[in-house]
């Protein structure tokens, strides 16, 4: 049975942004997790197939394969993801709390809090390449302003020689209890906000943040066949985690500047040729362009206009196959515009010489023509 569309299962339009994506899965989670349907096997289904939808479309690079690709862009991430033992460990499931904070916390005693430090957000960085660094891939140096962990306190957040302690008002469980009639309900903690621990001495250079504004190098390699609009994704590369929280990952969202000569369609470069009149009657060897120099290819007696010659292996790699696309070269009869006076008059003299017989094209349209013509006298007499 095929797979549904990931953002119909969702409920979400392709262009749906991260925030929308997030409370989407949260309402439909809610509605189909097993603790709310115990022994109800379609809501199991819905379920897994709501948070498989949201482990791709909530992954930046896993969404650009499926824009791609489909399912069969991540199908094998998939299989690992569901297919050995039940759940993998995955963002979607180790960013459950975060989704549900409180709700879950309140409804089945679980999410949010539990001591945990926030994790850094994660970074864009737009970078405009040309066709010819898509096609072979390179390494790029980048300088990314960013929050890093404070080099003072390691990121604590404490002040050197001291250690954040545990939080009076939760104990250090990053979470508070409450009794309402016959439940009891967890909530993160309104003091320390779920880290478990608070700070009396402060770490001057950052102030307790655990971060500072600083400024990295990075050197990145972006693979060859990289598309336009492709993101490459930097584990551990965002923003540092406040008090020595995980840090974000850093998308570097590709744009690719338009080529004078090519253009592109998934792994294939397309591009026009202008050949002579006397190059496509008589036939030539001529030279085409290819992104890593010319190559000559031979242009056959009588060739027409729009004729279109393949060149296996002279596009650009598939990002994921890593086989070369084609390259497609098509042919354009150039019509001179301006004459010296003997090039014109030999040009008179071979028109007059060459009957209609040498066009096959033009003979066979004047004799459709005339039968049109007669075709229409008989009906007006």
């Amino acid at each position: 049975m095929s797979k549904r569309d990931y953002y119909e299962i969702l409920g979400v339009s392709r262009d749906a942004d991260e925030n929308a994506i997030k409370r989407a899965y949260r309402k439909l989670a809610m509605k189909y997790h097993p603790d709310r349907n115990p022994d109800d096997k379609e809501a199991a289904e819905n379920f897994r197939e709501v948070t498989e939808a949201y482990e791709v479309l909530s992954d930046a690079q896993k969404r650009a394969r499926y824009d791609q690709y489909g399912h069969a862009g991540v199908d094998e991430q998939m299989h690992d993801f569901w297919g050995r033992g039940g759940f993998q460990d995955s963002h979607a499931f180790r960013d459950f709390g975060d989704l549900f904070g409180d709700a879950f916390s309140e409804m089945f005693g679980f999410g949010g809090g539990g001591g945990r430090t926030a994790r850094g957000a994660d970074l864009r960085y737009n970078l405009t390449i040309s066709l010819e660094e898509a096609a072979s891939g390179r390494e790029v140096e980048l300088r990314i302003p960013k929050h890093m962990a404070c080099g003072t306190c390691h990121g604590s957040g404490a002040r050197p020689g001291t250690n954040p302690v545990p939080c009076s008002t939760c104990g250090g469980h990053g979470q508070v209890q409450m009794q309402q009639g016959f439940f009891a309900m967890r909530r993160t903690c309104p003091t320390c906000h779920g880290s478990g621990t608070r700070i009396e001495s402060p770490c001057v250079e950052c102030g307790g943040s655990g971060r500072v504004k600083s400024e990295k190098k990075l050197k990145v390699k972006i693979p060859a066949g990289v598309y336009d609009g492709a993101q490459v994704r930097v584990a551990g590369e965002g923003e540092a985690g406040p008090q020595g929280g995980a840090p974000g990952d850093l998308y570097i969202v590709i744009s690719i500047k338009p080529h004078p000569i090519f253009e592109r369609e998934g792994p294939d470069l397309y591009c026009t040729m202008p050949v002579t009149f006397p190059q496509a009657a008589l036939g030539a060897e001529v030279d085409a362009p290819t992104l890593n120099g010319k190559v000559k290819i031979r242009i056959p007696a009588g060739t027409e206009g729009g004729r279109v010659f393949r060149l296996r292996g002279h596009g650009v790699p598939d990002v994921r196959a890593g086989q070369k696309g084609d390259l497609y070269v098509k042919v354009q009869i150039a019509v001179p515009k301006k004459l010296s006076a003997r090039q014109e008059e030999l040009l008179r003299q071979f028109a007059e010489e060459t009957g209609d017989e040498v066009y096959p094209e033009r003979s066979s349209f004047l004799s459709k023509v005339k039968e049109f013509w007669d075709d229409l006298s008989r009906e007006v007499k």
